[in-house]
């Protein structure tokens, strides 16, 4: 896992177009007035000058999940709060090529010991459409909380939709650390 850079332009927007009809589906609405990343290249270059932006802040932090050095999807940790509540949100896509593989829970161990060990959150949550059974299936590999639903908690796709919260604390990450990183990561 890397951020993207605007180098990443073509194999990005070939693998974002390519599964268009797969991911769409479970994000928010693209604003029509805004130039669109996966086929605008100053759009992408734009958006990785912002992810920069939000890392160096340390309000956001993007990676470009690789799979043989060839891009297959994303896993981010977005919406940093820091002072009391020390808290950020994972979201994550990947090529349905790669899917079933295993690469997004890796990615999202990872992103995990980042947030902890790294960044020293206290808290990470993932928040999912309850309809997505792919991205359960992360959620159940990993063996993560599940705080219940949170009612007409983000737009989707024009909709506001209805998301299960899963989360991991400090305190959490410290007793299953070593079990998630013999299973994920070494």
């Amino acid at each position: 896992m890397r951020p993207l850079a605007a180098s990443d332009f073509r194999p990005w927007s070939e693998v974002r177009a390519r599964n268009a009809d797969w991911l769409t589906v479970w994000e928010p609405m693209r604003q029509p007035s805004m130039p669109d990343p996966t086929t605008d290249r100053s759009a992408f270059s734009a958006r990785c000058a912002q992810r920069d932006r939000d890392r160096a802040n340390g309000v956001a932090y993007q990676f470009g999940l690789f799979v043989d050095q060839h891009i297959a999807g994303e896993v981010n940790l977005n919406n940093v709060i820091r002072g009391a509540m020390q808290s950020g949100t994972i979201g994550y896509w990947i090529d349905r090529r790669h899917a079933g593989q295993a690469y997004v829970s890796e990615g999202v161990v990872a992103l995990i010991e980042f947030a902890f060990e790294q960044l020293g959150l206290h808290r990470v949550e993932i928040c999912i459409v309850p309809r997505n059974k792919n991205s359960h299936r992360v959620m159940d590999k990993l063996d993560l909380r599940n705080e219940g639903i949170a009612l007409r908690y983000l737009e989707i796709n024009g909709v506001w939709e209805d998301h299960v919260r899963y989360a991991m604390t400090a305190e959490e990450w410290q007793v299953r650390r070593d079990e998630l990183r013999a299973s994920w990561l070494l």
